[in-house]
């Protein structure tokens, strides 16, 4: 199976927040942006196997900074690591006020998700090409990551 880079699955969605995303104080519901970034990472896993991909787990998600009403919201994807059927994504959420050109960084996380057979069942994925020193440094903490999830699973059974 041909690899394929980190560009390659590269996402941005950029979405004006209104009402009926935020709660009676004008902040943006954190289940909103969580979707947000959910589809965004998943369009990203997507668009690098060329199959379906569904979430399996998201590393915890701090909001760094309230969104509000009127923000413009842009959720940028790319996948960060791969396994045989597994893929992570990282995923950054910026907020832009549009009357002041301010622009804040939300939060940063990494989203994992497996591809998909025609029959629903986990299906090896392209390995990634990492080009970039950046690119190759977010990898070898993906697999950091990684090791941490399998460690938690494991405790957990």
């Amino acid at each position: 199976m041909e690899g394929k880079t980190v560009q390659e699955s590269r996402v941005v969605l950029t979405q004006v927040m209104g009402p009926t995303d935020a709660n009676l104080l004008g902040n943006v519901h954190g289940g909103h942006i969580m979707k947000l970034c959910d589809e965004a990472g998943g369009m990203a896993a997507i668009r690098h196997a060329r199959r379906p991909a569904v979430t399996v787990t998201v590393d915890s998600m701090t909001f760094l900074s309230p969104v509000h009403i009127g923000d413009l919201v842009t959720v940028q994807a790319e996948v960060s690591w791969v396994g045989h059927t597994s893929i992570e994504t990282r995923v950054v959420v910026m907020t832009e006020d549009l009357l002041t050109g301010k622009v804040t960084h939300t939060n940063t996380a990494y989203f994992v998700y497996v591809g998909l057979d025609d029959n629903g069942r986990p299906a090896p994925v392209p390995p990634l090409i990492c080009l970039t020193e950046e690119e190759k440094l977010r990898c070898q903490q993906a697999e950091q990551r990684r090791a941490e999830r399998l460690k938690r699973h494991q405790s957990e059974i």
